[in-house]
């Protein structure tokens, strides 16, 4: 009788199957600060047809890395973030557009820089204990959820301020300042300057050595990663560097690759920030790999917000050439972002990768943002959020699967009732191929922000799909259209529960029908 070998066959294939199916994949998202949709040698705008096209920023800087990453993956040619850091930041962690999480400017960690015309209950105060975000979701799910590097989710002596309060199991090196004191450890990554207020916390074994701040968060991953492989549990890594803000310090490991380049110091200074930024990501994928996981790891790839690249107005076509603006800018340069999708190591055997497959080399042209981090990660980690928590973001499988999406939104909202800031005061609105941007206090967006509009009236609007570097305003000369994008992104502001800027008499400035 050979029934009960064969019966105890079943069922150990059977939980053998069921284990496979438990098991988690590990997520990293690896959120770079200030980055870019241009700067990198990666192309990710494209000609008509769809296929990439290089422009010649994307010959100055060099990032193997990312490369490695796109060609193991895909890349988006449009994804949207938010076009400063903490909005940003806080929409991946909650799912929701600024608009609605009410977090709709950069928190300076020690005064409400709401601006004389902001909305005077905007949430300074950020992240607070006991809210839904995606590190609790998926620490609830069974993951252990490690932040390191730039944390920005909060004022200082709020809860925000500490990213242990606000799901994550680890952190290292977050805190309320979004920039770093200093990049060397020499001076202590701040310590020693006169920005000790900045210098980035839990890296004292690094002072005094000639460990760069890219560097020694790098390392610090490493181990995090290593201890939770360790502990056979899967992990959220938040890795969120500080680079490639400011304060410009160059990389002397880099430096050499960009002295004859012809562009100012600032500028190569920049560029041996993105160059580290991208070692880092490689020593990441490498270390996964030595560690046996890497089939089992997604990477998210993104920048938080537009360029910071120091190379001319932040209006006009210069860091981000041929797109104008760079970060805190209303145009295609302050808000569009890279984001690569792409497992450590590709392999169709892989039942985890079965779960998401991502063709490898591929470029996905439907829009997306940073609100599609939330659902995307709790859904392939099997949680998911409170009922009564509000996603506006829409969970990024199919796309991720190389086709086309016919049910989602292909519209963006960017709410930035604040100033004095490089652009003051604005929303933009994109829906298809047009987008419109509504200035409410146009004078002084004139005359700050070179407001391209006939008689310095309140709306921009461009058709990027003809005019994709938004060269020229045609508000005036479609008169239709601009009515029917107002009334599109008033309604988006309602829906979400917007703010308002307000006037000297204290009156909400709500965008004006055309």
């Amino acid at each position: 009788m050979r029934v009960l070998p064969t019966l105890i066959f079943l069922v150990c294939l059977t939980l053998c199957q069921h284990a496979v199916e438990a098991k988690k994949p590990n997520i990293m998202v690896f959120l770079v600060d200030d980055m870019g949709v241009m700067d990198t040698s990666v192309p990710f705008l494209t000609d008509p047809q769809g296929n990439p096209k290089r422009y010649p920023l994307n010959d100055f800087y060099r990032t193997p890395s990312m490369e490695r990453l796109a060609a193991q993956g895909m890349r988006f040619s449009t994804f949207y973030a938010m076009s400063v850091c903490s909005p940003t930041r806080i929409s991946i962690m909650t799912g929701q557009n600024a608009a609605r999480h009410g977090s709709t400017n950069w928190i300076n960690p020690r005064n409400d820089n709401r601006g004389p015309h902001g909305p005077p209950d905007w949430d300074w105060k950020g992240l607070k204990k006991g809210e839904v975000t995606l590190a609790g979701q998926l620490r609830e799910a069974g993951y252990r959820t490690i932040h390191v590097g730039k944390a920005h989710f909060g004022p200082h002596g709020q809860d925000g301020e500490e990213p242990l309060h606000l799901g994550f199991d680890v952190n290292v090196g977050g805190a309320a300042f979004g920039a770093p004191g200093s990049y060397y450890a020499e001076k202590k990554y701040g310590l020693e300057t006169n920005r000790a207020h900045h210098a980035v916390p839990h890296l004292d074994a690094y002072h005094g050595s000639d460990t760069f701040l890219t560097e020694a968060l790098t390392i610090e991953a490493k181990k995090q990663v290593e201890a939770a492989v360790q502990a056979e549990q899967p992990f959220f890594l938040h890795f969120s560097h500080y680079a490639v803000h400011g304060p410009f310090d160059s990389d002397p490991r880099f430096a050499a690759h960009y002295r004859d380049s012809g562009k100012p110091p600032a500028a190569q200074a920049f560029a041996t920030l993105i160059e580290g930024m991208d070692k880092s990501l490689g020593d990441m994928i490498d270390h996964m790999q030595a560690l046996g996981i890497a089939e089992e790891t997604l990477v998210l790839f993104l920048g938080d917000n537009g360029t910071d690249a120091p190379l001319g107005h932040q209006h006009e076509v210069a860091c981000a050439a041929p797109l104008r603006g760079r970060k805190g800018a209303h145009y295609e340069g302050g808000m569009r972002v890279p984001f690569i999708a792409a497992w450590a190591k590709p392999s169709q055997a892989n039942p985890l990768q079965a779960n998401l497959p991502i063709p490898q080399g591929t470029i996905q042209s439907q829009m997306a943002s940073v609100l599609d981090l939330f659902p995307t990660v709790l859904k392939l980690a099997g949680g998911e959020a409170p009922q009564d928590h509000i996603v506006d973001g829409q969970a990024l499988q199919p796309l991720l699967a190389g086709t086309a999406d016919p049910v989602r939104p292909q519209h963006f909202l960017m709410h930035y009732p604040h100033g004095p800031h490089r652009s003051h005061y604005f929303t933009v609105w994109r829906e298809g191929d047009w987008k419109v941007i509504h200035h409410a206090l146009p004078k002084l967006a004139a005359k700050g922000n070179r407001l391209q509009s006939d008689g310095g009236g309140p709306y921009e609007l461009f058709n990027l799909s003809i005019d994709p570097f938004e060269s020229t305003n045609v508000a005036r000369d479609e008169p239709a259209t601009l009515k029917r994008m107002v009334k599109g992104l008033r309604e988006a502001l309602r829906a979400h529960q917007a703010l308002y800027p307000i006037d000297a008499d204290g009156k909400e400035l709500i965008p004006p029908l055309p």
